[in-house]
């Protein structure tokens, strides 16, 4: 059984296996959480993403796919790439967000991880309300079958906290 955390802060800072970070499908940074996983983990992370791009992925990750590559500077082992889907009103994509948690933790199985940091995937500027975001994730998570002993949500502000730590005790 997985352990789930909730964290307010920065998902660079987190000692962990494996930082989930949430990407475009291009894998070549971006803003939001990608910008500051690119950023602080240097040049390395999107080094590796290039290759991705000219091997695998040349028409880039889809959503709710993800993939690995080194975490460079962060602080962490790996960072896994996953590319949440934007909010619609008009179109269920709900399964294709909490394949990014799914997927995610089916790589971190394939590399041997057992701690992972995630963060809220698709509620920047993909815009998906955090209630129902976080209800998504953490129904994922519980779900998963995987050998992940911890996964920590690691939420950049207050109202993201507040929205996941409601979906946890389950009000």
């Amino acid at each position: 059984m997985t352990n789930i955390t909730l964290i307010l802060g920065d998902i660079t800072d987190q000692t962990v296996d494996a930082v989930v970070n949430a990407a475009n499908s291009s894998l070549l940074g971006g803003g939001g959480v990608d910008g500051a996983i690119h950023r602080r983990g240097g040049s390395d992370i999107l080094d590796e993403c290039r290759a991705l791009r000219a091997s695998h992925y040349g028409g880039g990750l889809p959503a709710g796919q993800a993939v690995a590559t080194t975490a460079g500077r962060l602080p962490a082992r790996w960072v896994i790439h996953t590319v949440g889907p934007v909010f619609s009103a008009n179109e269920d994509r709900s399964a294709t967000l909490a394949s990014c948690y799914r997927e995610s933790l089916r790589v971190a199985d394939e590399l041997g991880v057992r701690t992972v940091a995630f963060p809220a995937v698709s509620t920047g500027v993909y815009r998906w309300p955090l209630t129902d975001a976080a209800r998504i994730a953490l129904d994922a998570v519980r779900a998963a079958d995987t050998s992940v002993t911890e996964a920590r949500f690691v939420l950049f502000d207050q109202p993201a906290y507040d929205a996941f730590e409601t979906a946890l005790r389950g009000d």
